[in-house]
């Protein structure tokens, strides 16, 4: 039986069953942080005083609501990863969509947990503050077939395309190195 406090679990349990109560009860959880999200948004301008009003309705605070609305907005359905959880997804909703796409599809191909996302990133941050200042651009022209290639080259080696590719020029350039 369940309660809004508690969880009655019967005294002989297997193992299997134990672990897909276990399961349901996450995807339940992760679930909701995205249903009170898209509660949010439809509520936007439909009803005013809707954080107000879902403070009352959920007990949850302004800023915990604020930010579930943040998330959904930044990824509308089609773009929500199944197999990851909301907190993936609020790893990485500060950064531009394909930034985004390219580092959930790396924890989802990867199965990493939101602790080795948030770790992988802030590995990544740190190399790109290590880059020294840009003395110059370069602008290319590229198919977007070549982008796509030069895209999961990169990402194999777990960095972004442009220090990817200054990797590649780097190495053409020091061959002995």
């Amino acid at each position: 039986m369940t309660f809004r406090t508690s969880l009655s679990l019967p005294p002989r349990l297997e193992l299997e069953s134990w672990k897909e109560i276990g399961q349901k009860i996450s995807r339940i959880s992760d679930s909701s942080t995205w249903w009170l999200g898209d509660w949010l948004i439809y509520g936007r301008n439909r009803f005013p005083e809707r954080y107000r009003r879902a403070i009352a309705e959920t007990s949850l605070d302004y800023q915990t609501l604020r930010n579930y609305a943040w998330i959904a907005r930044k990824f509308p359905v089609s773009r929500r990863r199944c197999a990851l959880s909301f907190q993936h997804h609020a790893e990485v909703a500060a950064l531009s969509e394909d930034e985004q796409d390219l580092w959930l599809g790396r924890a989802e191909e990867g199965n990493w947990s939101r602790n080795e996302l948030r770790q992988r990133l802030k590995l990544a941050q740190t190399e790109t503050e290590a880059v020294p200042e840009a003395v110059d651009s370069v602008k290319l022209q590229i198919s977007q077939d070549q982008k796509t290639r030069w895209e999961m080259a990169a990402s194999g080696l777990e960095c972004n395309l442009e220090a990817w590719m200054v990797k590649v020029l780097d190495s053409a350039a020091n061959p002995a190195s």
